[in-house]
């Protein structure tokens, strides 16, 4: 059923693909393995964009489809972390400048406010600054910065640039992620590490912050 999945949300069928959510909730599979497979989806539809197939209208639909199938999640997901837990720390998250997706962030910031981080978002076209002075502000010891096209990979080594030069470098832990980024996109923006999905964003946090 993931394969069916991945196959609707990339075809941009709608109800089919909630239909095929619905069914792997109630038969009580891991929430997270759907919003993997939404991931996937995701950024096959964003190759489909750079490679001229699809355009920005589809872009925004599938977003929509995913906006959706993330309501249906959510509730489960809070379910499996045990609700309200006491703060692990802060956490500051941000789609960076030229970048206006939002979806997978919003996992993001979700997953982690579930499992007992106080989560700053920015929001989206974050601009370099803005990240250096919520960094000053709040003092938080993870930044986590999410695009999700090949243009953002510049943006974010400028925001680690900002970070380097405003002598708060050696203060936070940096993960990326989104779309294609892997670890080589990782090392040439200069963070520490990069997250394929939301638990491993999770997973970070609690490792740079004792939460473990």
């Amino acid at each position: 059923m993931a394969e069916d999945l991945v196959s609707k949300l990339v075809e941009l069928k709608e109800e089919e693909a909630l239909q095929i959510v619905r069914k792997r909730l109630d038969e009580g599979e891991d929430p997270m393995k759907i919003l993997d497979d939404a991931r996937e989806a995701l950024v096959i539809v964003g190759q489909r964009y750079s490679d001229g197939e699809y355009f920005i209208p589809d872009m925004l639909y599938a977003g929509e489809i995913v906006e959706a199938l993330t309501r249906m999640v959510k509730p489960k997901l809070a379910e499996g972390a045990g609700g309200e837990a006491e703060k692990l720390g802060k956490v500051i998250i941000g789609t960076v400048a030229g970048d206006i997706h939002d979806i997978g962030k919003n996992i993001v910031v979700f997953m982690l406010d579930v499992n007992g981080f106080e989560v700053i978002d920015l929001g989206v076209d974050v601009p370099t600054q803005a990240f250096v002075d919520k960094i000053s502000e709040t003092g938080a010891p993870v930044v986590g910065l999410s695009g999700f096209l090949t243009l953002s990979f510049d943006s974010m080594k400028d925001t680690v640039q900002a970070i380097v030069e405003a002598g708060l470098r050696d203060k936070v832990k940096i993960m990326v992620g989104g779309g294609v980024l892997n670890d080589s996109v990782s090392e040439y923006v200069g963070a520490d590490s990069f997250g394929r999905f939301a638990g491993d964003a999770v997973a970070l946090a609690k490792k740079w912050t004792g939460g473990e």
